[in-house]
């Protein structure tokens, strides 16, 4: 027995399902999850020091790699000043500042301590701007574990056998309305129903958490334009796709322009931070200036900041990553679907940028019917073939892989030499 064995024995004793997060264990791949020591560049330890290739990147965040050391500096003499004041500092207000001058839809921003809190405050200010109750979500996007948006969700949910979640009241989602992703029709039929009522429409722009499915030609635009029409709000869901997409996120990569955003991963460079900003007459409904109450004691909390904004200092001083991660994404990915076509094997690969799935079906998957189709047993066997290899996945079908800018042809390479051995298996 290793010791990540006998961690797991002792965590399930105090620790529900030994996780604390459901999206770490690994029972749909019939494993024990790996217990991680450390981490460096493209690689992660586990404490039995199995090195891996990493491909999970903290679920985004470690767009650098693990532990960049121009960031770890600065973590290290923030502590040194004190790790929580409960009090205003310098570092939020650069952080604001900083996002704000370089992201053009976002002209005031407000710290919170992750991408739920996030979301739930952009939410609860778009109903207080625009009066109504109604929020449109899509089925497989996943906006955190706030009651409201635990509908039709991805993530986890999608793998832990979780019917939306128990201890969630009726009338919590009561005015929540679900759409189908890439279906403006769906859209419409829904603002039709509800004349007058809806809030916001809120929309991972790539959704990420039923695995990584792309928006189609006109899905995004279509919908700032619905929005506009019917005087709803749209809101960016970039807790993945921020920062990592392009500088200016899926916004700036598709050209739409959303009415407030969410942030969280790479805002952090690794500690727990979220986001949300937008149009200043929004922003300005929340508290203490406006009517809409939100707080957190550690929001702005000056080791995240320090940490996140110079993650987003080097991003923006090296725009050529942003060209670096779509030529990366474009030799894994691109080089794993035409493995999947040569050998047959039935499979389909969605991908852009730094993001990418395998989905075990054959057909296209352009929304969450089509995701949920996916063989996850035969993911399963994938998923171990790619441990032993020493390949380090996100133990689900529906999670995204994630590429760093410390991944290098020589990590690319050796991946896809083990993705090529085990479509060899299945041929």
């Amino acid at each position: 027995m290793g010791r990540s064995e006998e961690l797991m024995e002792r965590a399930v004793k105090y620790i529900p399902g030994g996780v604390n997060s459901p999206v770490r264990a690994y029972g749909s791949v019939g494993m024990t999850p790996r217990f991680i020591q450390g981490a460096t560049g493209p690689y992660i330890f586990d404490v039995d020091g199995t090195k891996y290739i990493d491909y999970i990147c903290s679920w985004g965040p470690m767009i650098l790699g693990h532990n960049n050391q121009r960031v770890l500096k600065k973590v290290v003499r923030a502590c040194e000043d004190g790790l929580s004041f409960g009090a205003a500092t310098e570092a939020e207000v650069e952080m604001a500042e900083f996002i704000c001058e370089n992201i053009p839809h976002v002209e005031m921003v407000r710290m919170v301590n992750s991408g739920t809190e996030a979301v739930m405050s952009a939410i609860r200010v778009a109903r207080g701007f625009t009066g109504r109750n109604k929020i449109i979500k899509f089925s497989g996007c996943y906006h955190g574990h706030s009651d409201c948006l635990l509908v039709d969700a991805g993530s986890g949910l999608m793998t832990a056998g979780i019917p939306g979640s128990a201890g969630v009241p009726e009338g919590c989602t009561a005015d929540t309305l679900t759409a189908t992703y890439n279906d403006l029709k769906s859209v419409e039929k829904l603002f039709e129903a509800n004349p007058g009522k809806i809030a916001a429409v809120i929309v991972e722009p790539v959704a990420a958490n039923m695995g990584v499915v792309l928006p189609g030609e006109h899905f995004l635009s279509g919908l700032r334009d619905i929005c506009t029409g019917e005087g709803a709000l749209l809101i960016f869901d970039e807790v993945i796709t921020g920062f990592r997409l392009a500088f200016g996120g899926a916004a700036e990569y598709f050209g739409v322009r959303p009415d407030l955003v969410t942030y969280g991963k790479i805002i952090g460079g690794g500690m727990p931070v979220g986001a949300y900003g937008g149009r200043r007459e929004i922003m300005e409904l929340v508290a203490p200036l406006g009517p809409v109450y939100q707080a957190g004691t550690l929001s702005g909390n000056p080791v995240a900041m320090a940490a996140g904004l110079e993650q987003l200092k080097i991003l923006k001083e090296t725009p050529d990553y942003y060209t670096e991660l779509e030529e990366k994404g474009r030799k894994l990915y691109g080089a794993m679907e035409e493995l999947i076509r040569r050998y047959n094997v039935p499979c389909t690969m969605n991908y852009i940028g730094s993001l990418g799935s395998v989905f075990f079906t054959e057909h296209r998957v352009t929304n969450y019917a089509e995701a949920k189709m996916a063989d996850t047993e035969a993911f399963a066997k994938y998923f171990r073939f790619m441990l032993e290899r020493h390949i380090h996945l996100a133990p689900s079908q529906f999670e995204a892989m994630f590429l760093s800018e410390a991944h290098g042809n020589g990590q690319i390479e050796e991946t896809l030499e083990a993705f090529e051995d085990y479509l060899k298996t299945q041929a």
